[in-house]
């Protein structure tokens, strides 16, 4: 793979051909990485007024903004008055913030501890083992790449991944995961559907729905983003993950001790703190959508840094992918004259097909969708 470095003059440089040279080389960023760079590919840099922009309003470290924390000890449906304290907790924080962080959720901490292992032993095998798994058809069972939208947005995030439709309507076969992380995805996969359920159910009950209310629309498609952020010689120039918010309804994330994930609050950017056995909820485009913004998609992004790598594990939770010309929109239950809907009435296909011609950064994807009248 050519390598041309951020410092090249614009004459000479080729996008285009970087980008395809990146793309063939199927070894991604962490590939440039062990070629033992020294600056980052101009596919990577991104303006330094365009950057500093990026980078400001971030919060103090003094700052007292901080993410909603909610203890699922005790939220059994038996224990009715704990139960109505956590989803009044849910509702601020889902409307509010749009992340919050679980603690005692139920995972046990040897699982978080193994699943960051083998999203670490994936990544890091030798490349022609990757590279059997290397592709960008977003329908393929299990795959590797780097970034989705790496022909649309105008710059690439220092990142690799580890994709795993786990549910797509039907379970993938576990044969299909790589042998490296197999057995513990498996696992993971377990605990990680229970917690989802619980949530939905509480999320559910924190728009005044029934229990298994959204349950019936959206949690039988997982999928499983094993993230691999390799350290950044030039990390003022970059970011591991551009400004956006997630086209799921909901998302779990388990991510280790190296931090950089921020989020988007009262046009500040304030940081999401590693803590040790805790995962954090952050809601979707789609939840935002049919909650008829009740519930807020908060914008959130990685930044790069010379530590590393840092690995997280994303779980997407969303809508049923059997038919994708179902119709979506605020949900009519919580429609009144008072609250009148938002957004239009989409099908997936609609959404999903904007999403990934927009790609990563710039407006939110829901803003194509809002009715002409908001």
């Amino acid at each position: 793979m050519e390598i041309t470095g951020a410092g090249e003059q614009q004459s000479s440089y080729d996008r285009l051909k970087e980008l395809k040279d990146f793309e063939e080389s199927k070894a991604g960023v962490k590939g440039i990485v062990d070629a033992g760079i020294v600056k980052i590919p101009r596919m990577f840099a991104r303006p330094l007024d365009e950057l500093t922009e990026e980078l400001d309003h971030i919060e103090d470290e003094n700052s007292n903004f901080e993410i909603p924390v909610i203890d699922m000890k005790s939220v059994d449906p038996d224990d009715h008055h704990r139960r109505k304290e956590i989803i009044d907790e849910v509702r601020h924080a889902s409307g509010t913030w749009g992340f919050f962080r679980l603690v005692n959720h139920g995972i046990p901490l040897t699982v978080m501890d193994e699943i960051i292992k083998g999203i670490k032993r994936f990544h890091e095998q030798d490349t022609e083992i990757k590279k059997k798994y290397f592709s960008n058809d977003p329908k393929t069972g299990c795959m590797f790449h780097s970034n989705f939208d790496l022909y649309v947005s105008k710059y690439a995030n220092w990142r690799d991944s580890l994709k795993c439709n786990l549910l797509s309507p039907d379970p993938l076969d576990p044969q299909e995961l790589p042998d490296t992380c197999r057995d513990i995805i498996v696992e993971y996969w377990k605990h990680i559907m229970k917690l989802a359920n619980t949530v939905t159910g509480l999320l559910s009950e924190a728009l005044g729905l029934e229990q298994d209310h959204l349950q019936r629309i959206f949690t039988d498609f997982l999928v499983l983003n094993g993230l691999y952020y390799p350290p950044c010689p030039e990390p003022e120039l970059t970011l591991r993950t551009s400004k956006h918010s997630d086209p799921s309804f909901f998302t779990l994330l388990h991510q280790d001790h190296i931090g950089g994930l921020q989020i988007l609050h009262q046009n500040q950017w304030v940081t999401v703190k590693p803590i040790p056995g805790t995962l954090i909820v952050n809601i979707g485009d789609l939840l935002q959508l049919i909650s008829n913004d009740k519930f807020k998609s908060a914008e959130h992004r990685v930044l790069a840094n010379r530590s590393g790598p840092r690995i997280s594990v994303a779980c997407f939770l969303h809508a049923k992918s059997s038919d994708n010309t179902k119709i979506y929109g605020p949900l009519k239950e919580i429609l009144s004259e008072e609250n009148p809907p938002i957004y239009k009435y989409i099908m997936m296909k609609e959404y999903i097909e904007h999403y990934a011609k927009k790609g990563l950064g710039g407006v939110s994807a829901l803003d194509h969708f809002k009715l002409s009248s908001n």
